[in-house]
């Protein structure tokens, strides 16, 4: 799973896919849809590429994971440089 975030968006990339037209009760295609809108929504360019992967819950729950991982790491103030914001333009947002 490869996944990129920048805040300099929106920009939307998808390059996954499930087997099953649902999981559950949900509609496989509605997982592109929802991270979609939080690019925009958020206005950050966002790359989700799924490497390889048959489960596919285990897809879906690799995606989420890994878009939390990378956000967490996007907005997180790093105390080991003087609590500066994580942005090569030294601000998040507009």
């Amino acid at each position: 799973m490869l996944l990129w975030i920048y805040p300099v968006g929106p920009y939307f990339v998808w390059s996954a896919g499930f087997t099953q037209e649902r999981l559950g009760e949900m509609d496989t295609e509605l997982f592109e849809h929802w991270f979609h809108s939080i690019a925009d929504a958020v206005g950050l360019t966002l790359h989700i590429e799924l490497l390889y992967g048959k489960n596919n819950h285990h897809i879906a729950e690799s995606i989420y994971k890994g878009f939390a991982r990378a956000m967490r790491q996007a907005v997180e103030i790093d105390p080991r440089k003087g609590g500066a914001i994580p942005s090569t333009k030294g601000i998040l947002g507009g």
